[in-house]
């Protein structure tokens, strides 16, 4: 890998940077993430000092976070709340500690379906998206070790038993992009309730999402940590299935590589890369096995997707946003997912690329302790 490349890539990113958007959002937070993991791979201050310049215009004294509507709940506005828990272990400034909490207010009131998972927002009612594990159950699982006595530990392990249950497709090996437990949506199938298509960064979602959350359980509860690993293995096993022999990427619409329009998409195959690397980090995926696929996903992602331009350098590649209706719009058909625009350096890819690169430092440095 062309370190140098990498490293100069996201300093200059960074440098640049603007907020995704005026509100407390989601994507920003990939970033955040992105910025605490490379703290922690290279404890290069440049990354702590992002991190808290971002939230000095969100976090007040009291807790109260600027840009944040606990009435819409919506679960992508948890994401970035998980980078209070670092902010806070390496500050000890209340303020983050009192966020955690105001954050956990909207979870603790989160409407939920009947079988018990959060919806993914008060306007997509009854609905469950892969994108809202990611979004919520890592920052529930770290509140519930934390500061909770792993009192919500059945809750979050239900969740996404609930999920494998009604939105895993056992011939494929895939997830679902989503799944309406009331069956009415425009792009609902009426008798399933799902999504008709496997999009790739939903995929990406579902796997960081168990990952990290694995990161945050206590081991010790034993059999809640080993579910969640047998969740893992299985859809990393169903996703390679649909690597692409050439590239080594994925494609935006998973298992349609010879549709026309089709494409080798970024951000879901760098989350892909993160969960993989991480996982053999944390000893959830044999190295000798998982390494290699992994960096080599990494690589070709360098190769082929780090481009420059105007005399910078640009992640290429990422699907700037793909949803699931209100109403007729978005109706997760295969030539939906196509129309999306494809853009360059979208924190929802650059975010995931950084945290796999930290990955990738953290498992070569443990390599020559």
């Amino acid at each position: 890998m062309r370190m140098e490349t990498v490293s100069k890539f996201i300093k200059n990113y960074l440098d640049r940077y603007c907020n995704f958007k005026e509100y407390w959002n989601y994507e920003d937070g990939c970033v955040l993430i992105g910025c605490v993991q490379l703290y922690k791979a290279t404890k290069d201050p440049y990354y702590k000092e992002f991190i808290i310049r971002y939230m000095k215009d969100f976090i007040r004294p009291d807790g109260g976070i600027n840009g944040f509507d606990k009435e819409e709940y919506n679960i992508d506005s948890i994401n970035s709340g998980k980078v209070l828990f670092f902010l806070y272990e390496e500050t000890g400034e209340d303020k983050y500690r009192y966020a955690i909490d105001t954050l956990m207010g909207q979870l603790a009131a989160h409407p939920r379906t009947k079988c018990g998972n959060f919806w993914h927002k008060k306007r997509y009612p009854n609905q469950i998206w892969l994108d809202g594990l990611y979004m919520a159950q890592p920052f529930y699982m770290a509140y519930e070790t934390e500061f909770n006595q792993k009192q919500g530990y059945n809750d979050i392990i239900n969740q996404f038993e609930n999920v494998r249950k009604n939105l895993y497709n056992n011939d494929k090996g895939l997830y679902y992009h989503a799944y309406d437990e009331a069956k009415i949506q425009y792009w609902a199938n009426k008798e399933t309730g799902l999504s008709p298509n496997f999009w790739l960064r939903s995929m990406g979602w579902y796997l960081m999402a168990i990952i990290d959350t694995m990161d945050e359980i206590s081991i010790e509860i034993f059999e809640h940590y080993k579910r969640l690993e047998e969740l893992f293995k299985e859809a990393i096993k169903g996703i390679l299935q649909y690597q692409d022999k050439e590239s080594k990427l994925f494609y935006q619409v998973i298992d349609k590589a010879e549709i026309d329009g089709n494409y080798l998409e970024t951000s879901g195959s760098a989350m892909i890369a993160y969960a993989i690397l991480k996982a053999c980090r944390k000893d959830v995926l044999h190295k000798e096995k998982y390494q290699f696929i992994g960096e080599e996903i990494l690589n070709k992602l360098v190769e082929y997707k780090l481009v420059e331009k105007d005399g910078n350098i640009h992640l290429s590649g990422i699907c700037s946003v793909a949803g699931l209706g209100p109403g007729e719009e978005r109706d997760g058909s295969i030539e939906y997912y196509l129309s999306e625009k494809v853009v360059c350096d979208d924190p929802k890819g650059v975010g995931p690329f950084m945290m796999a690169y930290a990955q990738w430092l953290m498992l070569h440095t443990e390599e020559l302790i």
